[in-house]
């Protein structure tokens, strides 16, 4: 595709479509890393991950597709120099009982699925952490694999060094609990200790202390220092001590839902300016599960975040009624190696595409830039009753300031901006 077949945007204010991939045919994707050059990208729906050529953003060039194990989810993944981690989970969504939203994100799924065996006593999925070495970009080689008893990882954490943090669905727990992984040698990496709150440890007697309709699990936790800031959906944000990484400790727990929905998804700490951003995930459609805010937490006093902002929401449309999820989903996590910003933060909207906003004040974050790409052309999700409109996924911006979005259906879109 060339830069003039770009597909028009619905909507664009300070910010322009560069690239477009589809993605060697697989149009859905999830978690995106770009790195040397290369964009990683995890699927949903098409299962595995690709590799897509983007030292030419305006022409980017699929690559590489590495297939899921059965029933497996590879959404998540991790980059850092010659090293790609990459998340072996059941896959959730191939499952009946998830096929209403409701079912996975609203609810214990432990009972569901970290102790479901497939036909005669097995799982039928792959559970874990895969480890690949990327010195060639275009082909990684895959060198370890930690397994996991349980439904697998969801998402992991990794900027280097000897430590990984991932979420993981551990048989005897009610939903994802944070783990701590030693990387010290790559090709056999091995968990080191977990933490979990009080209620989850149902294999040890622990009894949840929440309604049965509240999703309680750690989507995944970002790292600065000895301190992990982690989103635990309807448990909303715990901040935990990871000095020792075999026995993390609790510095403080933060619940709003209710009132407010939960779904916590991201936790970015800002500690230039002693702030921290949290992101709760909108997961049902039409608002269902109410407005989600971006919120803007003073964080001086770790042992006592203040929540003293939130984001404004996309009013130049009827996100509410087109249909599918409106609402934040990820933020662009200021990563090593690439583009780092205290003041702006870049976010997914799911059917209001990908938005940029300043935070120079804190106290009234403005948004700068935004850009809806068009509906789908076709539906890669095939779960019933989706509605065929956008739903941006992730975001990565790298160093020189460009935005890769991907969608769960529309391919990986490549912009610019300007503010």
């Amino acid at each position: 595709m060339s830069v003039i077949d770009l597909p028009k945007p619905d909507h664009a204010h300070n910010m322009r479509l560069i690239g477009w991939s589809d993605q060697g045919g697989r149009l859905d994707g999830v978690q995106i890393m770009v790195h040397r050059g290369y964009a990683y990208i995890g699927h949903m729906f098409s299962k595995g991950f690709s590799i897509v050529d983007v030292r030419d953003p305006a022409r980017p060039r699929p690559v590489n597709y590495f297939p899921a194990p059965p029933n497996t989810w590879n959404i998540h993944l991790q980059t850092h120099d010659d090293l790609l981690l990459v998340i072996h989970a059941k896959d959730m969504f191939a499952d009946a009982a998830f096929a209403d939203e409701h079912a996975y994100y609203k609810g214990t799924i432990g009972h569901t699925v970290g102790t479901a065996h497939g036909t005669e006593g097995k799982r039928n999925w792959s559970a874990g952490l895969a480890v690949y070495d990327i010195a060639a970009p275009e082909s990684p080689r895959r060198i370890g694999f930690l397994p996991i008893e349980g439904g697998g990882i969801h998402r992991a954490w990794y900027v280097g060094g000897r430590w990984a943090y991932a979420s993981a669905l551990i048989d005897g727990f009610s939903d994802y609990i944070l783990i701590t992984i030693d990387m010290a040698d790559p090709a056999n990496p091995r968990e080191a200790g977990r933490f979990w709150l009080p209620g989850m440890n149902l294999a040890a007697g622990e009894t949840p202390s929440w309604p049965a309709t509240t999703r309680m699990g750690l989507h995944h936790a970002v790292v600065h220092g000895d301190t992990a800031y982690a989103a635990w959906r309807d448990g909303c944000l715990a901040v935990i001590d990871v000095a020792d990484r075999a026995a993390p400790k609790l510095i403080t727990h933060r619940s709003w839902s209710p009132p407010f929905g939960g779904g916590t998804h991201n936790c970015l700490p800002l500690p230039d300016r002693n702030l921290l951003i949290v992101v709760d995930e909108a997961v049902l459609d039409h608002q269902e599960d109410g407005m989600k805010p971006i919120w803007v937490f003073d964080n001086r006093v770790p042992a006592n975040p203040v929540s003293i902002a939130t984001f404004p929401n996309p009013t130049e449309a009827d996100y509410v009624g087109i249909g599918g999820h409106f609402g934040p989903h990820n933020i662009h996590e200021n990563r090593p190696g690439s583009f780092v910003s205290s003041e702006l933060i870049f976010a997914t909207y799911q059917n209001a595409g990908i938005r940029v906003f300043n935070i120079r004040d804190p106290y009234r974050p403005e948004e700068v830039a935004s850009l809806v790409p068009p509906k789908p052309a076709k539906m890669m999700d095939h779960r019933p009753n989706r509605a065929q409109v956008i739903q941006t996924a992730d975001v990565f911006v790298d160093r020189n300031g460009l935005i890769y979005a991907t969608d769960y259906n529309a391919g990986l879109a490549i912009m610019e901006f300007s503010v």
